[in-house]
């Protein structure tokens, strides 16, 4: 329901009248997501099809790293010409439409990590248990046991499905995956002390739904203004003070934080999230366990590119707040 009333607002009059102009600000927020996007495609070029990168353009590296300049460019040129062609487009507005592209993205990784959670699952057990051999042939069987065919024939068809599904809901599922991790909490108590009966797998899933579930709502919880704060001196201050300073926080300190992580994560085939979901890593316990590992490394690369969206809509919503226009959001305070 409350998500339903986010995307509704969109069509308030007070948001699409025509506000006071703000191009360099609304440059700032569209521009960041620019480099975010031309980041993300270079990303699968240089991991993918072995593209020398930005920084190869200066010594050498020929038209191959000319094309990873040339995405940044076209990516920043869009964006200044949007910025350009809505010169009187509000900020809030601005801000509301990332943040429901952002609840899109989140949305769909909770999606994602539901189907694949259930499914892996339940293949680690028929693995251990050997219940595959009656109803499989023994090579499609083999296959079911190597982490690059499950994550290729298996998992990317649920994430496709996932985002698909994404596009007709609009509720983010976070009762629901805590649910779900309670209930499989609960399961491995009752097998472990009353069956006396317990595999690799049950603890996998635990930790892949609590690992999702606490990356992907941070974002959410910064729209919602959740997160703690030591606010002695904040609480008792104004809406444009207040504005001020979320503003130059979300710039200096939330852009650049969740820039960092990209930048370590995504730094070329070895980095900490790019190797694992390349080579489809799997934990220790091998074909007794899950085979997401590979997934629960990209996880910290949603997380830090969620944020970097939704602290983009944050800083625009901020700056409205320090101009002090009107149509100021209500956040829900999420109780800690």
């Amino acid at each position: 329901m409350r998500q339903g009333i986010i995307m509704n607002a969109t069509r308030d009059p007070q948001l699409t009248a025509p506000g006071q102009p703000a191009p360099i600000v609304r440059f700032l927020g569209w521009g960041m997501l620019a480099i975010l996007t031309a980041f993300s495609i270079n990303n699968v070029l240089i991991v993918g099809w072995g593209y020398p990168g930005v920084f190869s353009a200066f010594s050498g590296g020929g038209a191959a790293a000319m094309l990873n300049v040339a995405i940044y460019v076209v990516c920043l040129v869009l964006a200044g010409v949007f910025v350009v062609m809505t010169p009187y487009r509000r900020l809030r507005l601005d801000a509301l439409k990332i943040h429901n592209f952002n609840a899109y993205i989140i949305r769909a990784a909770f999606w994602i990590v539901l189907m694949v959670g259930v499914v892996d699952a339940l293949l680690a057990l028929a693995r251990v248990e050997s219940m595959l051999a009656p109803f499989m042939s023994s090579d499609m069987v083999n296959n079911l046991g190597r982490a690059s065919y499950v994550g290729t024939y298996v998992h990317m068809p649920l994430v496709v499905l996932g985002m698909v599904i994404a596009l007709f809901t609009r509720t983010l599922g976070f009762p629901w995956l805590a649910l779900m991790i309670v209930a499989s909490e609960l399961a491995i108590v009752i097998s472990r002390f009353v069956f006396s009966y317990e595999q690799a797998m049950m603890g996998d899933l635990v930790r892949y739904w609590y690992a999702a579930l606490f990356l992907f709502a941070s974002a959410y919880t910064l729209f919602e203004d959740g997160h703690v704060r030591v606010d002695v001196l904040y609480a008792g201050l104004g809406k444009t003070t207040k504005g001020f300073l979320n503003a130059w926080g979300s710039l200096l300190l939330g852009m650049t934080t969740a820039w960092v992580i990209i930048w370590i994560g995504f730094n070329g085939k070895t980095s900490i999230i790019n190797s694992p979901v390349l080579n489809f890593e799997v934990t220790q316990s091998g074909t007794t366990g899950m085979y997401v590992k590979y997934q629960m490394a990209a996880f910290l690369g949603i997380f830090a590119i969620t944020m970097l969206i939704q602290f983009v809509s944050y800083f625009l919503e901020s700056v409205a707040d320090w101009r002090d226009e009107e149509g100021a959001r209500k956040a829900t305070p999420i109780a800690h």
